[in-house]
């Protein structure tokens, strides 16, 4: 099944024009589980001149897309929150480490933590994704 995950997430980046514009790379992927990564750039920042909490969220919702839908059927999100901890600087990179709680046939519970080059927490991200129970058609690329 990984290789299938591999897949799948490969063909949701590919398509996905806003997390290749934030940079975000994905370094893990498997199902219920995913690391993704970004390097703080000044345009992502807000009038204080740190990362503008957009940014680490987009990053943990792209590491909840990816995790849960590795899984081979498409997940969407029911409801995300999002609490940040510490600030983020230009150049900080910053990493969504994306894991499965919970899961039923209809919804499942993740949780995002999202930490700086420091292994520093800055953020953590609860996400509730539900299950159109369609397949992702592998065979169509």
């Amino acid at each position: 099944m990984n290789d299938n995950a591999k897949k799948i997430v490969s063909r949701m980046y590919n398509y996905d024009s806003f997390s290749q514009w934030l940079g975000i790379e994905i370094l893990e992927q498997r199902p219920g589980y995913c690391k993704t990564s970004l390097v703080i750039r000044e345009e992502m920042t807000n009038g204080f001149k740190i990362a503008h909490g957009g940014i680490s969220y987009s990053l943990a919702d792209s590491a909840l897309a990816f995790a849960s839908n590795a899984h081979g059927e498409q997940q969407v999100s029911l409801e995300t929150s999002i609490s940040h901890t510490k600030p983020c600087q230009i150049g900080d990179r910053i990493t969504a480490t994306a894991k499965e709680i919970n899961q039923t046939k209809k919804t499942a519970i993740y949780e995002v933590l999202i930490t700086n080059q420091h292994e520093e927490l800055v953020a953590h991200f609860k996400g509730i994704m539900y299950n159109t129970q369609r397949s992702w058609d592998l065979e169509n690329e």
